[in-house]
């Protein structure tokens, strides 16, 4: 029995060991296909970035589905069921690197998108897809970068469709329609060494610290709201001696990250951990990198076309989220677009033995298509 179109599809991406930020062929293929269905396919290559900017039509809206092809590393190989590289079917589920994050998400829209194409040639508004190679990495010359070259043209988004794997226990029981902001801190925290017996000769960085951090700790930063849990801070790395049972080190060196909600700023987090490390006489230097701001769509078009394609086709109730960790979604929000995330359960993703349930996949392609139906068909 052959495969489904999107299983072999699927079969196909995974195959490519596209690890960050290598495409592995992964575009060429999908521009074979876009081209095939009137799509105009503009190859955006940033440094050791590529990028695919796909789009059919001129008219608005604008909808957009948004992707990557590279994935993750494996891990040790020996650990995985089958090669990580050779996609292989047991049990009903497809496994290999990037079967769930997100090469799923890539074969499904597709093919759904052919299906949607193939009966509705003459849509409104116009589709478009945006795939990088550089969004498990750096992520700095993908998909930001795609989006400040549609910006300076003026090219807007309307509805976007980030095909993470979002849901949960089964295709469609959750959407993201929002994600906190991410902020990190490396701190270091500047003392004076000498021997542990001469304390009066010494200025101890740990020592030093420890209040400071006992109180960002059990700050209360914010109470969160009706879309967002309260913004929360982590300790995430605390390096510091020399080895020596009898050296008082010269410095500490804490990372710290925060995820935050819409309640605050990035420049409201930093003035207020650097307040507080100067109340308790810190001597520090802080690098900040900012990775997001926190960003949500309310339910409206895009969130009602998802909801009602989920449920027509599992039956499902979905749940709208802003949980989890950070995503390209972050870089599309702020032009105005309505943004989702939608895709296969992440219950695998970035672990050896990453699969996604072959049924859900082929849910997922009549999902995307229906959305598509809901959002742009002629009526």
């Amino acid at each position: 029995m052959s495969d489904s179109p999107v299983l072999a599809l699927l079969k196909d991406l995974i195959s490519r060991p596209s690890l960050t930020p290598n495409d592995a062929g992964c575009q060429p293929l999908l521009i074979k296909r876009l081209e095939k269905i009137g799509f105009t396919c503009e190859v955006m290559e940033f440094e050791d970035t590529l990028n695919l900017w796909a789009r059919r039509g001129s008219e608005k809206p604008l909808l957009c589905f948004a992707g990557h092809t590279d994935v993750v590393p494996t891990g040790p190989e020996h650990l995985w069921k089958c090669p990580p590289f050779e996609p292989t079917v047991i049990d009903g589920y497809l496994y290999g690197r990037g079967a769930a994050d997100m090469k799923s998400g890539l074969a499904a829209f597709m093919v759904g998108l052919e299906k949607f194409i193939e009966n509705n040639q003459d849509h409104n508004g116009s589709i478009a897809m945006l795939i990088t190679s550089d969004e498990e990495g750096p992520f700095i010359n993908g998909t930001t970068r795609v989006i400040d070259t549609l910006e300076a043209r003026n090219e807007k988004i309307d509805y976007c469709i980030v095909g993470e794997p979002s849901s949960t226990d089964h295709v469609g029981d959750t959407i993201k329609n929002g994600r906190r902001g991410s902020l990190t801190a490396d701190l270091t925290i500047n003392g004076v060494q000498g021997h542990v017996a001469y304390p009066h000769l010494v200025k101890n960085p740990i020592h030093n610290c420890m209040s400071a951090m006992t109180e960002l700790t059990a700050t209360t930063w914010d109470s969160g709201n009706a879309y967002f849990p309260p913004t929360s801070f982590q300790i995430t790395n605390f390096n510091s001696g020399t080895g020596a049972s009898n050296v008082v080190p010269a410095q500490a060196h804490i990372q710290c990250n925060f995820r935050y909600s819409t309640e605050l700023t990035a420049d409201q987090i930093t003035a207020r951990v650097e307040e507080i490390l100067k109340s308790h006489d810190v001597a520090f230097d802080v690098k900040w990198t900012y990775n997001g701001s926190p960003f949500i769509t309310q339910p409206g078009s895009l969130t009602d076309a998802a909801s009602q394609a989920i449920k027509t086709v599992t039956g499902l109730t979905t749940e709208l989220s802003t949980s989890g960790g950070t995503s390209d979604a972050r870089f599309i929000a702020p032009t105005g677009a309505q943004v989702v995330e939608l895709g296969p359960s992440n219950k695998t993703i970035h672990k050896i033995n990453e699969s996604v349930n072959i049924d859900d996949l082929e849910s997922l392609v009549d999902i995307y298509a229906l959305t598509l139906e809901n959002l742009l068909a002629c009526k």
